[in-house]
């Protein structure tokens, strides 16, 4: 047996508190159930309720076993006949919780190792919980991480206390990750659900498109442009529809910067193989689809609102343009407008056309042979 030295082990629940910035009733708690592990292991049976009270000041321990009150006793290493818990409690009735009480001084080597583990794992846990809380105010914000270990699926970031991960979904296509490089990232999410808190971060999403530009555009904080929508293919194009709040304030210009600096910045961060079209905001739903589709050059447009869908009509010469690569302008521009847009050719202008050569010829040659007969 291994004597149980709760003055040394007071110590060490202060020393962990502190060195990882855990409150010391945590670290107590851990230890209380790293004792009752141990006293279980030793003593009970795996399936009793057991918790244990350390008293800091006394340097004592205590082990609780807990057994339910019932007529009839079906498991026994957490059950009792209502005749055996008055032994242990006098007046204790059918219903009603006992507690048969230990007094916890040594352990053997195995179930000293139990205790460890237990301690190792929960203060993992807790220093993991701790540090979430810490971030839980900062989803949705973006924050500079440092590369630590890429792998298939995954890229896993150092967020000072904390370290994130950047799924393949969330990531930009085409993007190279070193070791040590230093990036910044959208905060999206905390997953509680697997094991153990993640912080889910996303270098992919529209947010940490506007956030870019947040930091650039000082002119958003006033409230004097404002970012109405945006539509993006990560790696590929950006549609954002913006639009000023104050007259006489260009919005396209303010978000592009002079000489283009504010929207090159933020291109810098994202890759400039990804290309941004700020087009202006419109309240009229045709003007916006047709400022959305820009550079095209749009003849006609026909609403149905019912169904959220729009015709529209362009030159021969401006459909590949309306269209886009691989079907890129049109499909952003309807992410951007909240329509499906259907791009079909305007019919042609009749124009008074004259008559080709050939045309000519053939009615000369009728003519002669009209005289010959």
């Amino acid at each position: 047996m291994q004597d149980l030295n709760l003055k040394q082990l007071v110590m060490a629940i202060r020393s962990i508190a502190e060195e990882k910035n855990l409150p010391e009733d945590i670290v107590l708690d851990i230890v209380q159930q790293a004792v009752a592990a141990a006293w279980r292991r030793d003593n009970g049976d795996r399936e009793q309720n057991v918790r244990s009270e350390l008293n800091t000041i006394k340097g004592t321990a205590k082990v609780f076993v807990m057994y339910d009150v019932v007529e009839e006793v079906e498991n026994d290493a957490n059950q009792l006949t209502e005749l055996e818990a008055q032994k242990i409690k006098k007046g204790a009735k059918v219903g009603d919780v006992v507690e048969e009480q230990f007094e916890a001084t040594g352990f053997g080597r195995v179930a000293a190792q139990t205790a460890k583990q237990v301690v190792l794992q929960k203060l993992r846990e807790a220093e993991r919980e701790v540090v979430m809380s810490e971030f839980s105010d900062k989803v949705g914000s973006v924050l500079t991480g440092i590369v630590q270990r890429v792998e298939p699926r995954v890229v896993r970031l150092e967020l000072g206390k904390a370290v994130g991960i950047l799924p393949q979904s969330e990531q930009i296509p085409g993007e190279f990750y070193s070791i040590g490089s230093r990036i910044k990232l959208f905060l999206k999410d905390i997953d509680r659900e697997n094991r153990g808190p993640q912080l889910i971060l996303s270098r992919s999403n529209e947010a940490f498109i506007e956030y870019l530009f947040r930091q650039e555009v000082p002119e958003m904080e006033t409230g004097a442009v404002e970012i109405k929508a945006i539509a993006r293919e990560a790696g590929k194009r950006t549609k954002i529809a913006v639009r000023s709040t104050v007259p006489g304030i260009d919005p396209v210009g303010t978000f592009v910067g002079g000489h283009g600096t504010r929207v090159t910045a933020v291109m810098n961060e994202i890759g400039d193989q990804e290309k941004i079209d700020i087009v202006t905001y419109d309240d009229d739903i045709k003007n916006f689809i047709a400022n959305a589709l820009s550079p095209a050059e749009i003849s006609k447009i026909e609403l149905d609102e019912s169904t959220k869908r729009a015709k529209i009509f362009v030159n021969e010469d401006q459909q590949s343009i309306a269209i886009g690569r691989q079907g890129q302008n049109v499909r952003l521009a309807s992410k951007l407008t909240g329509y499906e847009l259907d791009i079909e050719s305007a019919a042609p202008q009749k124009k008074d056309v004259p008559k080709s050569r050939k045309n000519i010829e053939d009615d000369l040659l009728s003519a002669i042979e009209e005289v010959a007969e």
